[in-house]
């Protein structure tokens, strides 16, 4: 097949873009745009990337970030996933009807199937390890092969226990994140100091955890919510291993580790959407960061059954609220110079506040786009 020279030109842009937003996001802890936005351009690749029919890029399969050289390297015992996503209730509905064909393809055609729903916290993810009752290891997502061993700063987080209430060997995966309260406080701090503030809670929680000094995450008052199990031997605990993932949660609580008090137990997809509903306006309502649900089908088996793709689970699916929108004025207009040579407009604007997350860039695309929309310094977007 023969792509048409704009697309792979367009291919070539958008895979640049999305690699250097990765690094900036998840190696950086220093985002230049929304979630949002960069959510819509790794839509916009893998959608072009089918439209040509070109072999899906490491750059929209990547999962997480490089592990950085200062820390030591963990390679995990079970691979660390990212959700994929939707942003409609009508591609929730798709990926329902992809997860049944899937059953019907492992002889599970007539299985009952019931979901889990949770708030999608905006934090960075941390995967616990401990031996019999005792926490050994802390080690961020990194890659999702490798991750970084953020023991000593974990062990300043007031939420995760030294010592289990039972002595368990367990791995399991959670979400660290930071108060709305804590975040304004500390760039409270940094402003008057004269240091670059964070620009959301999320990096904030990722800049305190992957520190050198354990202290400064200590000041920081870091949190966390677990939510999975990747192993679990009960040993002389006389546990009984979760069948579901609301059992998980269960026993994760049983244990003494901390848990979100807003899982809902849905029988149907329309209850998730339901679920969905309730939380997209309210959501702003609580401590930490959520920028939506994730739903998991809540059978253990079922998820096995159905497993995983290159990046993500079958079984689950992160629904995404509305981006948030609002306005600011364009105050120049300059151009950014990719590693394989390709140059991106972009828009230095008046910093705004979108979604928790302070944005003082926006890119352009193309001089195509500029033309389309008359973008001009001084304008207001």
């Amino acid at each position: 097949m023969s792509i048409p020279l704009v697309l792979k030109k367009r291919l070539a842009q958008l895979r640049t873009l999305v690699d250097y937003h990765q690094k900036r996001y998840h190696e950086d802890d220093a985002p230049e745009i929304s979630d949002e936005t960069y959510d819509s351009l790794v839509k916009e690749l893998s959608l072009l990337e089918i439209k040509t029919s070109s072999t899906r890029g490491k750059v929209a399969e990547k999962i997480g970030g490089s592990v950085s050289e200062a820390f030591a390297k963990v390679k995990h015992i079970v691979p660390q996933w990212s959700f994929d996503n939707v942003f409609s209730a009508e591609e929730l509905v798709d990926w329902e009807g992809k997860l049944l064909r899937q059953l019907e393809q492992v002889d599970l055609k007539k299985t009952r199937v019931s979901y889990v729903a949770e708030h999608k916290i905006d934090g960075l993810k941390l995967v616990l390890t401990y031996k019999e009752g005792l926490l050994v290891r802390a080690v961020t997502r990194g890659d999702g092969v490798t991750g970084e061993d953020v023991t000593h700063t974990a062990k300043t987080i007031k939420d995760i226990p030294l010592k289990l209430l039972y002595p368990v060997d367990l791995i399991c995966v959670g979400e660290v994140w930071l108060a709305k309260k804590e975040f304004e406080r500390i760039n409270k701090e940094r402003a008057v100091a004269g240091e670059a503030l964070f620009a959301n809670p999320r990096n904030a929680a990722a800049g305190s955890l992957r520190q050198l000094d354990p202290e400064i995450a200590r000041r920081r008052h870091l949190s966390m919510f677990c939510y999975d199990i990747d192993m679990f031997t009960a040993g002389r605990a006389k546990l009984v291993p979760p069948a579901t993932q609301y059992e998980e949660l269960a026993l994760l609580a049983q244990l003494g580790l901390p848990t979100n008090s807003y899982p809902k137990k849905c029988s149907t997809l329309k209850k998730v959407i339901t679920f969905y509903n309730q939380w997209k306006d309210k959501h702003h309502e609580l401590p930490y960061g959520v920028d939506g649900v994730v739903v998991k089908v809540d059978n253990i088996e079922i998820q096995k059954s159905v497993g995983y793709t290159t990046k993500a689970p079958r079984f689950g699916i992160a629904f995404k609220f509305p981006a948030e929108q609002t306005t600011t004025v364009v105050e120049n207009i300059g151009l950014q110079v990719g590693r394989t040579g390709v140059v991106t407009p972009v828009a230095h604007l008046r910093p705004v506040l979108i979604a928790g997350s302070t944005v003082a860039r926006a890119t352009l695309h193309n001089e195509d786009q500029i033309k389309r929309l008359d973008v001009r310094i001084g304008d207001t977007v």
